[in-house]
């Protein structure tokens, strides 16, 4: 996962911090060598990581932190708020054109994920009752346009093209005209990438700028390449003056110093991340929750955003019931883990439950379909009784259910252990939101919206 080596390191310096009722400067300064540190191995910028502890430091000395009751605490928030603010500090969002359509124009390097970036984003307008138009201007790649026609299609969404023999300025012009002929409202240019960037490229992204006149020019870029990132957007801003930038493969084993180092090196806010394959994975790149995710806070807003756009509101009131009254069978964990799966992998979900990671036995838990099959398997071999008293599944009953679902008594251990983690997790989750199932959730992001929720410092 993005970052998890940075969270990690953060996490144990300034969980020194925040035991100690009293500050000394060597405190500090030991605390923000160990924070340089991090961030250099995490691939951050070395000028990006040398203002950023600065600015920590000048804020970090003051008397009002050191008298504090509680000295540690306020370093950690000073922390928090500078990486806030060296991400962007707020959330930078898509422009929308007075005359619409408006239009985007998707650069970068080939490899970057530019067409299937392109259709996510498609996607996400169309979430927002948007009508995007897709157009394959990309016509030097093998089975570019192909592929942004497959990807349109899976997701619904019109895609124009002229064939790879049209010039694409003139694919870009033809499909304003036609979004303008057919009212859609966002047209999204997906152009061509070259494995550098040179002058042949920039030309011609210079001549479809001058043709469509675009209201966003959005470069993507591969989080995994790290510092990378930064060089090549520093270099397409220079020439063509983007707009903002569009991470992708940010949930891949990445070290994240692109996330923290673009936009203070090029100026241009981060607007979306991709957090996975699926069509619906990007995201908007909020700074405030990233930064959060980061210090090991989580990201409660995010987390109860997805569950509220994709979990059913009468099962999840229902759900909300039995978990408060301890009436969760692993019926219900059937039921729930196709609910989970819908939310995404749940590796990233727990990355949003502040302090997770220090949950013993949620590191492991995750959820794929070889595993969904073994867990169905399981449970359809349990008699009515086992699966609504989990308590009886003795090792006899374990022997029998292993046998009957054709897999090991070690699988059959493991579910269950997942089941009574996940009944922990749904039970914490359940006295967080109060009563009410959704309802409950919806007062918990109000609650978190303004700052409160107790979410925050969970270092210990």
């Amino acid at each position: 996962m993005a970052f998890e080596g940075l969270t990690g390191r953060l996490q144990n310096v300034l969980s020194k911090l925040r035991g100690k009722g009293k500050l000394t400067e060597d405190d500090v300064n030991e605390a923000l060598r160990e924070v340089r540190l991090a961030l250099l191995e995490a691939d951050v910028n070395f000028k990006v990581v040398k203002d950023f502890v600065a600015k920590v430091k000048e804020k970090a000395i003051g008397q009002e932190v050191m008298k504090s009751f509680t000295p540690g605490m306020v370093v950690i928030d000073i922390v928090n708020k500078e990486l806030t603010a060296l991400m962007g500090g707020t959330q930078s969002k898509l422009a929308k054109s007075n005359r619409p359509p408006t239009v985007v124009l998707m650069v970068g390097l080939q490899g970057a994920g530019k067409t299937t970036a392109s259709s996510k984003l498609a996607k996400l307008l169309q979430k927002q009752n948007h009508r995007p138009l897709l157009v394959a201007a990309d016509i030097y790649r093998p089975a570019a346009i192909k592929q942004l026609q497959v990807l349109g299609e899976q997701i619904k969404v019109p895609v124009f093209t002229l064939g790879d023999k049209t010039s694409p300025v003139d694919i870009a012009k033809g499909g304003l005209q036609h979004a303008k002929d057919n009212g859609n409202d966002y047209v999204i240019v997906d152009t061509a990438g070259r494995l550098h960037i040179d002058e042949q490229l920039m030309e011609e992204l210079k001549q479809i700028t001058a043709a469509v006149q675009p209201d966003e020019t959005l470069l993507v870029v591969d989080a995994m390449t790290g510092q990378d990132a930064v060089n090549v957007a520093e270099s397409f801003h220079s020439q063509l003056e983007l707009t903002g930038v569009i991470l992708s493969k940010l949930d891949g084993d990445t070290r994240g110093g692109a996330a923290l180092s673009v936009k203070a090196v090029t100026g241009c806010p981060i607007k979306f991340a991709s957090m996975g394959e699926k069509m619906d994975s990007l995201e908007p790149f909020h700074p405030e929750r990233m930064a959060s995710r980061i210090l090991g806070m989580g990201d409660m807003l995010s987390l109860i955003e997805k569950a509220q756009s994709s979990i059913d509101a009468e099962k999840a009131a229902e759900m909300e019931r039995k978990m408060r009254n301890a009436e969760f069978t692993f019926e219900d964990f059937l039921e729930q883990m196709e609910q989970v799966k819908k939310l995404g992998p749940l590796d990233q979900l727990l990355d949003m439950l502040p302090g997770a990671n220090k949950m013993k036995g949620m590191k492991d838990l995750k959820v794929d379909d070889k595993q969904m099959g073994r867990v169905v398997a399981i449970v359809k071999s349990m008699t009515t009784e086992e699966k609504r008293k989990p308590e009886l599944l003795n090792a006899s009953r374990r022997k029998r259910i292993a046998a009957g679902s054709g897999t090991s008594i070690q699988d059959v251990n493991r579910l269950i252990k997942q089941f009574d983690d996940m009944r922990k997790m749904m039970k914490q989750f359940s006295s967080m939101m109060g009563p009410g199932g959704p309802k409950g959730m919806k007062n918990l992001k109000n609650k978190l919206g303004k700052g409160g929720g107790g979410f925050k410092f969970p270092f210990g």
